[in-house]
C-alpha cells in the first residue's frame, strides 16, 4: 500500500508503506506536515512562498491507517501548532487514540528567556504543543511520574522539534517506537516519512541563532538583586535543569550563585528538593 500527500506545496514522491511490527507499535510519535489555510480556504500564501516541505490536508492526515500499526495498548505523541489544536484532537481520534494530556515545548533563548522570534496573528508564539493520547489502557512508565509536562530548549531549523523529546518519550513510554513524518532518524526507532531516509537532506531551513545547544543560566554577582519576574523565570530554568538530574552544586557552578540562593529559587519555583547526596530518579 502506498500513500501520497494530497496536493502538496511541491511535487512529492510516493511515500513508502508505514512499517509493520508483530503486535504493533506501543509508542508512536508524529509531527504531521499540517497545512495552514487563509480565510478563503486556500493554502496560506506565506507558506507557499517559503515552500519548506510538502504538506497534507487534514482529511489526508486523518485517513492514515495508524490504528492498524499501533498495539492494542499504545501511546501517541502528536505535535500540533497552537492554531490547529481542534484539528490535532480530530486526528488523534481518527487514529484510534483518546486525548489524555499534553507536553508544552517552551522555546528558549540561550539565556533561558522566551524566544520571541516566533510567528502568530494574535500572539507571538513561544510554545508548541505535543498532545499525548492513549489507545486501550496503558500507564506511563515509573520515571514519568516525576517528570513535568514541559520541554524548555533552544530552537533549531524550521519545523525541527527538540531532540530532547526522544529521551523523555523513552523514559515515559515502552517500545517498540515508531516516528511518523520523521526527518532525523533516531537509534532504536522505526522511521516513516518522505524525508526519513538517511540519504536525504531535510528541507527545513536553518536560521542564524537557531542552532540549538544548551540553555545557559545568566551568571550573577553573588549579592546582586533580581527582579521578581526575572527571579521566577530563572527559577523555572533551574528547576528544569534540577529535575533533569543536575545537582544543586552543579547549578551553583553554572550560575555563580550561592547555594542558598539556588535553593530558594528552586523552592519558589515549586521544585521538590532531593535529600543531600541522593541522585535524581531519572
Amino acid at each position: 500500500m502506498t500513500l501520497q500527500a494530497s496536493a502538496p506545496l511541491r511535487a512529492n514522491d510516493e511515500i513508502r508503506p508505514i512499517p509493520t511490527i508483530d503486535g504493533g507499535f506501543k509508542t508512536i510519535l508524529a509531527d504531521p506536515p499540517w497545512r495552514f489555510a487563509n480565510r478563503t480556504g486556500k493554502v496560506a500564501p506565506e507558506h507557499r512562498r517559503l515552500d519548506r516541505y510538502s504538506t497534507m490536508d487534514l482529511q489526508s492526515i486523518c485517513d492514515l491507517p495508524v490504528a492498524r500499526h499501533a498495539a492494542d495498548n499504545a501511546h501517541l505523541y502528536l505535535w500540533v501548532p497552537n492554531a490547529l489544536l481542534p484539528e490535532g484532537l480530530r486526528v488523534m481520534e481518527a487514529w484510534g487514540f483518546r486525548y489524555v494530556s499534553n507536553v508544552v515545548w517552551a522555546k528558549r533563548r540561550k539565556d533561558g528567556g522566551p524566544d520571541g522570534r516566533g510567528v502568530g496573528f494574535y500572539f507571538r508564539n513561544v510554545t508548541e504543543l505535543m498532545l499525548f493520547g492513549v489507545k486501550g489502557r496503558m500507564r506511563t512508565l515509573d520515571p514519568a511520574r516525576s517528570m513535568v509536562n514541559m520541554l524548555e530548549t533552544r530552537k533549531r531549523e524550521h519545523s525541527r522539534k527538540p531532540d530532547e523529546q526522544y529521551p523523555m518519550i523513552e523514559a515515559a513510554s515502552p517500545g517498540p517506537y515508531l516516528e511518523m513524518f520523521a526527518r532525523h532518524a533516531q537509534p532504536g526507532w522505526h522511521a516513516w516519512g518522505d524525508e526519513s531516509d538517511d540519504s536525504l537532506e531535510p528541507r527545513g531551513q536553518a536560521h542564524r541563532g537557531y542552532t540549538g545547544g544548551p540553555i545557559e543560566a545568566p551568571r550573577l554577582q553573588p549579592h546582586a538583586r533580581i527582579k521578581k519576574d526575572a527571579a521566577e523565570e530563572l527559577g523555572l530554568h533551574l528547576r528544569q535543569r534540577y529535575e533533569a538530574g543536575c545537582s544543586i552544586g552543579a547549578l551553583v557552578e553554572e550560575s555563580s550563585m550561592s547555594i542558598s540562593r539556588v535553593r530558594k529559587l528552586l523552592i519558589d519555583a515549586g521544585a521538590e528538593l532531593r535529600p543531600p547526596g541522593r541522585p535524581s530518579k531519572r
